[in-house]
């Protein structure tokens, strides 16, 4: 015996993610996992601190972590670490470019109090 809707209670197939009569969601539809899609998520990841203002309620991992395919959790974690991997690095990096920045600007300073 088919299951059926718990909308509409008409018949329905196992593999069926909506109800073919009222379009009630009986199930979430996988995740894509193609190499176009991951590639997209992932270099979203790496450059996404540049761009959090603007693009974090987009950032399609969230959707990947919360998944309950163990694959797609796996992509969401990949996604994640890349997210804090650049985070850090945009942080280590702006640091750095401020205090050399600093430097050159004390140094200049100086000399020209020096004259």
């Amino acid at each position: 015996m088919n299951p059926m809707c718990p909308t509409c209670h008409l018949p329905i197939l196992p593999e069926y993610y909506f109800c073919p009569n009222c379009g009630t969601n009986l199930r979430p539809a996988p995740l894509p996992m193609t190499f176009v899609t991951l590639f997209s998520l992932y270099a979203h990841s790496l450059i996404l601190p540049f761009l959090a203002f603007i693009t974090i309620s987009k950032w399609k991992g969230s959707m990947y972590l919360k998944s309950a395919d163990s694959q797609a959790k796996r992509v969401g974690m990949i996604a994640l670490v890349l997210l804090i991997l650049s985070t850090v690095g945009m942080v280590w990096s702006t640091y750095a470019l401020s205090k050399s920045l600093s430097a050159s600007l004390n140094e200049t300073l100086s000399g020209s109090l020096d004259e």
